[in-house]
């Protein structure tokens, strides 16, 4: 008889096969949707601009004055307005962010859901199409990695497949709105998935391109902004771009402070949730009658003050100081947007601060102020969104200038040493542990904090009626071979334990008095858990305990007894875990 060995060979090769085209299809289909998406919500930001009197085109060249000004105090007012009604159709009654994609995907879930998502992207168009100061990037990140998972959705059997599809989604938008795909993959996987494994990086990798193809062949997007080419004249200056970042994680910090400060402010106000955005919207428009580069995303300013003598030093620090508080203003007090954008432009003033500075300094040896203008753009935005590497990739896809690039490092590297010590690792960690969702003592935690012990609770267990008479309880443990028996009343409420030993130990000396009870000589176990005890908290609090189970209560105020979970389930969910997460990040293709 002859045996047919090549039957594995081919499933094995069919089941590979069938893999790879998961992983193409994955990247080209949410790359497309996420690049596709991303095109549309920045045109239509555009165009919204150009109709309600935002951009510096469109209020240049309108000459009705007061037309002028009721848009500029009434617009953004409007849409705060709008955006704070689409707020109350939002689960949670704000719009989502980077900061939520990341904590889906820490917590293995990758699940967007879609209605949240349109709602968020719909809020941020609205926002940064009525002015607000808020940054694009953020909604476009969101919108894209619920595409991704959306798109992720087709194949429910993998549950890798939804974290490596919002990934996808993200570097989609990433590329396309910075025609750079290599920061985009880098972004995804530095500040969504926080790992590099093969299986996510092929799929990313082809997302990426997918918007870079969109960007530069398709729509042929023009780049943010222009750097001819320039070098770095004196090699002295380097310790100046160690400064700049210094200094730029110090603005980095100061812009973060003032977002959480202006969102503590906002939520002690007496106003409705849904008025909030409007108030700001009002706040904003009537300090942008006499500065209206503060309104929107600032593209304009920010491409020129890279040019040399393009502002003066006293123009740069007033609205690198406006610009921070015109920002924190919408964000803390609900306007949908990201950080991103505007970190850009305050960082971009900052370096041409210190470009001016420098030319006090270093006279006429000083490089083109364009170097120390990214080299400050890069400093203040790798500290907010935490990713060192991707600030680096984008000033390098975008002017292709290695000198420029290396300045950029380095102010890069001191600027992200320095934030995270004052600060943390991104703004986004830090608005996730305010939540409770810490990651700052590894992912795990994060993990084992949203597994509850409900999901481990047996009923294999031994409990007495509390009337249950000491040797009846003392013959029953034994003839089970348990070592404790749990005493509950008629409704189910946890009394106490009573323990083989301590029964023996009783009947021994002739402590057992004639008609006692369980009741009478149960005690609390030392320990005792709740449903919702997260399973980090139980491994926290198991250092001490001895023991066969541990009591599971609905909560401590009934008391109700859910049933006992064993050390060694707790321990296992641990490792089980520690386990899904270590495949996760290491898997390959």
């Amino acid at each position: 008889m002859r045996i047919d060995r090549s039957r594995p060979a081919v499933r094995t090769g069919l089941k590979f096969a069938s893999r790879i085209a998961l992983i193409v299809a994955l990247g080209i289909a949410s790359g497309t949707l996420a690049s596709l998406a991303a095109v549309g919500f920045v045109e239509l930001v555009a165009v919204l601009n150009e109709w309600f009197l935002i951009s510096p085109r469109s209020r240049f060249i309108v000459d009705n004055e007061p037309l002028l000004l009721v848009a500029t105090v009434g617009v953004p007012a409007a849409g705060g307005l709008v955006v704070g009604l689409i707020h109350r159709a939002v689960p949670g009654g704000r719009s989502h962010g980077p900061a939520d994609i990341i904590q889906s995907v820490q917590t293995m879930d990758g699940r967007i859901p879609v209605r949240t998502g349109f709602l968020s992207a719909a809020a941020g168009i609205v926002s940064l199409g009525a002015g607000a100061s808020v940054g694009q990037y953020g909604p476009l990140a969101h919108l894209g990695a619920t595409l991704g998972s959306l798109v992720a959705r087709v194949n429910r059997d993998n549950r890798w497949i939804a974290t490596v599809g919002v990934g996808c989604g993200v570097a989609a938008v990433i590329s396309t709105a910075f025609n750079a795909p290599i920061a985009g993959i880098i972004f995804a996987h530095e500040v969504i998935l926080r790992h590099y494994s093969l299986r996510a990086f092929a799929p990313i990798t082809i997302a990426a391109t997918m918007g870079h193809v969109m960007a530069n062949v398709v729509f042929k997007r023009p780049p943010l902004f222009r750097v001819e080419a320039i070098t770095v004249n004196f090699a002295p200056e380097f310790l100046g771009f160690i400064l700049v970042g210094m200094v730029g994680s110090l603005i980095a910090v100061i812009y973060m402070h003032a977002i959480l400060q202006a969102n503590r402010i906002s939520r002690q106000l007496p106003v409705a949730e849904c008025l909030k955005p409007m108030l700001a919207g009002a706040l904003l428009g009537l300090a942008a009658i006499w500065l209206p580069d503060i309104l929107g995303i600032g593209k304009e300013t920010l491409r020129f003050a890279v040019i040399d003598h393009a502002f003066v030093p006293g123009e740069l620090a007033f609205l690198l100081v406006a610009k921070i508080l015109a920002t924190a203003l919408c964000i803390g007090f609900g306007f949908a947007g990201g950080v991103f954008s505007p970190a850009l432009l305050i960082g971009i003033l900052f370096g041409a601060l210190a470009g001016n500075g420098a030319e006090l300094v270093f006279g006429d040896l000083r490089s083109d102020l364009a170097i120390y203008a990214i080299c400050g753009m890069v400093s203040v935005t790798s500290a907010v969104i935490g990713a060192p590497l991707t600030t680096i990739l984008i000033v390098f896809e975008l002017t292709r200038n290695y000198d420029l690039a290396t300045a950029a490092m380095v102010s890069v590297v001191v600027s992200n040493m320095v934030s995270y010590r004052l600060f943390g690792r991104s703004l986004f960690d830090v608005q996730l542990g305010m939540r409770g969702f810490d990651l700052s003592v590894g992912r795990e935690k994060a993990v084992l904090d949203r597994r509850f012990i409900e999901c481990y609770v047996t009923q294999d267990y031994t409990g007495f009626a509390p009337d249950v008479s000491l040797a009846e309880a003392e013959s029953h443990l034994l003839r089970t071979r348990r070592h404790e028996g749990y005493v509950v009343d008629a409704d189910g409420a946890y009394l106490g334990t009573v323990k083989l030993g301590d029964l023996v130990a009783r009947r021994q000396d002739g402590g057992t008095e004639s008609g006692a009870t369980v009741a009478r000589v149960a005690q609390p176990e030392p320990l005792i858990l709740t449903a919702r005890t997260s399973v980090w908290q139980a491994m926290a609090e198991m250092g001490d305990f001895v023991g066969e189970s541990i009591p599971v209560l609905e909560d401590f105020d009934n008391r109700r007894m859910l049933g006992v979970v064993f050390e060694a389930s707790i321990v296992k969910a641990y490792l089980d875990t520690l386990k899904d997460i270590r495949h996760e990040e290491n898997a390959g293709a």
